[in-house]
Formats: structure tokens, sequence, C-alpha cells
């Protein structure tokens, strides 16, 4: 991870349209260069095909599904609360 690159704040819609730079491991957005970006938005439910819950992020311009990690599974997430995400490419 390269720290030294932001980590900027975009929208689902945008995040969408970022091209990897697989060298640089990292992505590209109207060549502004990042490896993390930060949205915000509220917490909707959402039933995967396979029957199994997760959490998607509703910040207004489209959906984005969150990947957790262990550690943040096991906290009390619920419907409609407003959160920050970041997120690494």
């Amino acid at each position: 991870m390269d720290y030294s690159l932001a980590a900027v704040k975009m929208l689902c819609s945008q995040l969408r349209d970022a091209k990897p730079t697989p060298s640089q491991n990292a992505a590209s957005l109207g060549g502004v260069l990042f490896q993390r970006a930060w949205l915000q938005g509220v917490l909707v439910p959402f039933s995967g095909g396979g029957g199994d819950n997760c959490l998607v992020l509703d910040d207004g311009t489209g959906l984005l599904e969150l990947g957790l990690t262990n550690d943040f599974a096991l906290r009390q997430w619920k419907s409609g609360m407003f959160i920050r995400w970041l997120t690494c490419r």
C-alpha cells in the first residue's frame, strides 16, 4: 500500500468507472491515481442470489456491496445506518 497516494472521496457511480492499473496495484479516474477510496452512505438490506445476507452501501448514485473482515462482521450493523467506508482497490 502506497500511503503517499490520497484516499479520494468518491461516489459509487465514480468508483464503477475507475480503471485498474495493475503495474501500480492502484486505480485511476480522470488522471487521479489512488489505492483507497472513501465513500459514505446508508446501509440497505440485500439478499444475495445464494440467500446469503450482506451489507450494501447506498450513496444515492449507486450501490456497493461491502466486503467485511471477521472483525467488522461481528459488529451490530443495522439497515439505515449512515456510515463512511474506506475501500482498497
